[in-house]
């Protein structure tokens, strides 16, 4: 599934517009793309163990098979802290023409009495309705989009794919995750070739209304987001 998207009506949303040629958001499965998509990394929503988990990063871990965990297990012995991220060679998945997989540790949202709070900036809201940007869980997510594409760039990668990072077990409100991938994914590839396409892989079409809704309200929310 490509981007649909209006023309630019003014030079300032013009501007906004450069990078989206360059991106895609998908729906399917992050561990059997179509050969026609020619992705050659995609990023894992990985634990702090870097040794497999439940959802996306068990998934990539089954495809990848088992010398991928015992890649992990020698040469990141420590694991991968929250907010950073770690290169593999892609093991089993290089049939398929993947050749990296980057793993990031997002954030858990954190939960108190059934609610959504995090930390955040003084005087900020304690929940999703702080801007983004306010709270220390965005800033980590940041982070992660920062290292993932850091990596991309280190390792010559051409086409990354992209899950949700963080919006599964750990509760990452969908909206705010997707505004924040999105807004890296943009700032990144307005400054940088490469990658030189970038692809949002989402599990159903619901997850990828969220980053079709960030993209069409991109000129009032990353005008007014705290930048991180």
């Amino acid at each position: 599934m490509d981007l649909s998207l209006p023309q630019s009506p003014t030079p300032a949303d013009d501007a906004l517009d450069g990078p989206l040629a360059r991106l895609a958001i998908h729906v399917g499965d992050i561990t059997a793309l179509p050969a026609g998509l020619r992705v050659d990394a995609i990023a894992n929503a990985a634990n702090e163990t870097l040794l497999g988990g439940g959802g996306v990063d068990g998934a990539i871990h089954r495809a990848a098979g088992p010398d991928l965990a015992e890649h992990c297990r020698t040469h990141h012995p420590g694991g991968c802290p929250t907010g950073l991220a770690k290169h593999t060679p892609a093991f089993g998945l290089e049939r398929q023409g993947i050749r990296h997989i980057l793993h990031a540790v997002g954030p858990v949202w954190p939960q108190e009495d059934g609610h959504e709070v995090g930390y955040a900036m003084p005087g900020a809201p304690t929940d999703d309705s702080a801007k983004l940007g306010y709270t220390h869980a965005d800033n980590l997510l940041a982070s992660c989009y920062v290292q993932l594409f850091a990596l991309a760039v280190r390792h010559g990668v051409r086409h990354l794919a992209l899950p949700a990072i963080s919006t599964g077990v750990y509760r990452f409100p969908k909206p705010r995750a997707a505004r924040i991938a999105f807004g890296h994914a943009h700032g990144h590839l307005h400054r940088h070739e490469h990658p030189e396409r970038i692809t949002f892989v989402c599990f159903s079409d619901e997850d990828a209304k969220h980053y079709h809704d960030a993209i069409q309200t991109r000129g009032e929310w990353m005008a007014n987001r705290r930048r991180v």
